[in-house]
């Protein structure tokens, strides 16, 4: 029928061809201070980096860097993601950020420090999490 596809199946590394694809288009935009919003659902971990006026840069995810399925919503994911994106500022020349947090995923705090390690001030820490006041209305009872 044709060449069968044989794919190797790696543990919990990310794939590394991915990344540094994703480190040379590292823009050559020079700033100084910016934005990172870090969307953390339970699936899957965005991070957004924009400047001051919220006109995007980069972003990434766990699932663009290369880890697949229930993975991609580890903290271990996010913080890559997070080296990632504080590699590409970096280059960058990016001193302070205000960090934005959504969502109630495991990797919002892992992606904010391995951020911060590359040598990014953190200026402000923001949680705009939406939370229900008092949700939907139920449903009517059964009746049987």
């Amino acid at each position: 029928m044709g060449k069968k596809r044989i794919v190797k199946q790696e543990g919990q590394r990310p794939n590394k061809s991915l990344k540094d694809r994703a480190l040379s288009r590292a823009p050559k935009k020079k700033i100084v201070k910016g934005k990172l919003f870090i969307q953390a659902t339970y699936n899957n971990t965005l991070l957004t980096l924009s400047d001051d006026n919220g006109n995007v840069i980069m972003s990434s995810s766990s699932g663009a860097i290369g880890f697949r399925g229930a993975k991609k919503g580890t903290p271990y994911a996010a913080a890559k993601v997070g080296e990632l994106l504080g590699e590409k500022a970096s280059i960058m020349g990016l001193k302070e950020v205000d960090v934005i947090v959504k969502g109630v995923g495991s990797g919002r705090e892992s992606a904010i420090r391995s951020f911060i390690s590359h040598g990014v001030t953190l200026a402000r820490l923001q949680d705009t999490t939406p939370v229900p006041h008092n949700g939907v209305r139920p449903r009517k009872p059964r009746r049987v």
